[in-house]
């Protein structure tokens, strides 16, 4: 039977100095970071390396002799057709952020190679090699957010001092000359002045957050999720449903439990007025391991996840909700969830979201060793 030279490979010790080119090609083949999958001319796997047992998150034993049927779900073609259209044109192919979709409704975003093997002393006929990006890209996004979020608090603070100051002039007026007014009844009219310019400033104080130090202290977070909860259905009477899904064996975490009721109730109330106060809402508790927040690959998070059925976030805002002053609404003043990311941050945590119609999800994830908690 005729083979490809790098996956049919004797057993030998790879340490003798007379190593030869197959013991070599076939260390250099297991020892890829990306993953490669070898196909027949019938599509079916006939070799796989250990990077693409990880990256499909099963043995090659299982794999070998299938198509990719087996692990892609029903809904992914693309691929498929990729393979059969390079089988049959025997031109190489090379996808760049290629999103597939798996059983069990995992998905991957991957860069991909396809290159078909012209040799009739080779009965393997196309090479596949896969490197899954999703992490990069997330990384590459948090930090363009992280930079883009830095640049306009650094705009918008100074715009509010620039702000601030006339405003303290103003106030200070109003108090001079009502004391100076003939009529006491003019007096409603200073008062008025005083209590806009107490308005605006604080305003321009809830942009940036709370200032003040975290009381950080061991916290439930499902505690936390049920305060708001009961919160929620005491403003919404009807027509809301919330749901809850918690993992029972999450620890407690580190963590202002104020400041926490703040930011993800200030997500919770935005998806509530998504919905126009009607729909239904669920929030989740999950673990995740081995995530990266920043620059920080942190062994356990907590993944919060406040899912709704509302219409969805436009695709053009999607990107910038996070932003002070950036909102859907008309009567939206654009600053909750820029509060929410701002004490999250300082939590040592990240604040993502999906969106499209019928399921909108932000997902709040909060490092178990905070050991990056801001004061």
């Amino acid at each position: 039977m005729k083979n490809l030279a790098i996956y049919n490979f004797p057993d030998h010790d790879i340490h003798k100095p007379d190593m030869s080119a197959m013991e070599i090609s076939k260390q250099i083949f297991e020892n890829l970071t990306s993953a490669v999958l070898v196909f027949d001319h019938k599509l079916k796997l006939t070799a796989v390396n250990p990077s693409a047992e990880m990256l499909f998150a099963t043995s090659a034993k299982k794999m070998l002799g299938h198509t990719l049927d087996h692990w892609l779900s029903k809904t992914e073609t693309s691929l498929k057709e990729t393979l059969t259209k390079v089988s049959e044109s025997q031109h190489p192919v090379t996808m760049r952020e290629a999103t597939l979709q798996l059983h069990g409704k995992r998905t991957i975003t991957v860069d991909y190679t396809i290159t078909p093997i012209i040799d009739d002393n080779i009965e393997a006929a196309l090479i596949m090699e896969m490197v899954q990006v999703d992490r990069i890209l997330r990384l590459a996004q948090e930090e363009k957010m992280q930079h883009l979020h830095a640049t306009n608090k650094a705009v918008i603070r100074g715009v509010a001092h620039e702000i601030k100051n006339p405003l303290g002039g103003i106030r200070g007026a109003a108090q001079l000359l009502a004391r100076e007014l003939p009529n006491p009844e003019l007096e409603e009219y200073t008062s008025i002045i005083i209590e806009e310019a107490d308005r605006l400033r604080a305003l321009i104080d809830r942009m940036f957050g709370p200032n003040q130090v975290l009381n950080l202290k061991m916290i439930n977070i499902h505690e936390v999720l049920e305060h708001i909860r009961r919160l929620i259905l005491a403003e919404v009477q009807e027509g809301l449903d919330i749901i809850t899904s918690y993992d029972p064996s999450l620890p407690e975490i580190p963590g202002d439990r104020d400041q926490l009721i703040q930011a993800i109730l200030n997500v919770v109330r935005n998806a509530v007025q998504a919905m126009d106060n009607k729909g239904v809402l669920e929030l989740r508790s999950r673990i995740e391991r081995q995530f990266t927040i920043g620059q920080n690959l942190h062994r356990l998070a907590i993944r919060l996840d406040i899912i709704d059925n509302g219409p969805g976030i436009p695709a053009d805002l999607v990107q910038d909700i996070f932003y002070p002053l950036v909102t859907g609404r008309p009567e939206g003043t654009g600053l909750g969830l820029s509060i929410s990311q701002d004490i999250i941050a300082r939590h040592g945590g990240l604040i993502q979201c999906t969106s499209e119609p019928g399921n909108t999800v932000f997902s709040i994830y909060l490092p178990l060793e905070n050991s990056e908690v801001q004061s």
